[in-house]
């Protein structure tokens, strides 16, 4: 067990007999968040998250990566804060069961993987940690390991549009679970953050190679306006 991990079971164990403290501010809380901060990231939620779902892009998105949500993403990812997968893949639960006209029954869940030997040195993977908390509001099943990512990419968002899709290509293949059996339904992908979208478009890729359609992409945020460059 590497020590990211086991730094986070140990904080868990003691926050069942001691006081938690919110993790953006360190107030006293009683959950992961204090009312102040609670209040902040609600703030941040969208007031329509299909504003981006059309016909090219398909895409639902709960906050605006900016502020208070941001803080928390680095937060989540960073800092070696598993638990905010549950708060924050439940609300985005919430707002997908809000939209009914997009929330269907027959979608398998698949979260944006992570190369694993960053997965292992972070602990966790947090897509799959929303994807978790997410299905388990909404009751879609979910293939863990629907996608699994070959090649250890640079932070995508440092990159130009060209970059992006240079280092991006061939990162992506199908994961050990539709290996074994393709699903039945389509797929609705599972990311924390959605930018330009690169990462989403290969993974469709890839999956459609196999035969398996995609719904559509569940995203916790996005920047204010979505990367227009490659549409």
């Amino acid at each position: 067990m590497n020590q990211q991990k086991l730094t986070g079971l140990v904080r868990s164990f003691l926050n069942l007999f001691l006081k938690s403290e919110c993790v953006l501010c360190h107030r006293s809380a009683a959950r992961e968040f204090c009312p102040y901060c609670l209040r902040q990231l609600q703030g941040c939620q969208l007031a329509d998250p299909t504003q981006f779902w059309d016909a090219q892009k398909r895409v639902f998105v709960w906050g605006e990566y900016s502020g208070t949500l941001k803080r928390a993403i680095a937060a989540f990812k960073y800092e070696n804060n598993p638990q905010l997968g549950k708060p924050l893949g439940c609300w985005l639960g919430e707002a997908w069961l809000n939209s009914p006209e997009l929330a269907i029954d027959n979608l398998t869940v698949v979260p944006i993987p992570m190369n694993r030997e960053k997965q292992k040195k972070r602990g966790f993977n947090q897509a799959e940690l929303l994807a978790e908390s997410f299905c388990e509001l909404t009751g879609l099943p979910l293939q863990r390991q629907g996608l699994e990512r070959v090649k250890d990419t640079k932070p995508l968002f440092e990159l130009s549009l060209q970059q992006r899709q240079a280092e991006i290509k061939d990162a992506l293949i199908l994961g050990k679970d539709f290996r074994r059996r393709l699903p039945r339904d389509r797929v609705l992908l599972v990311d924390d953050i959605y930018t330009s979208g690169t990462t989403v478009r290969e993974a469709i890729k890839v999956l459609k190679k196999s035969g398996i359609s995609v719904y559509g992409t569940v995203a916790l945020a996005t920047p204010k306006k979505i990367d227009r460059r490659q549409e």
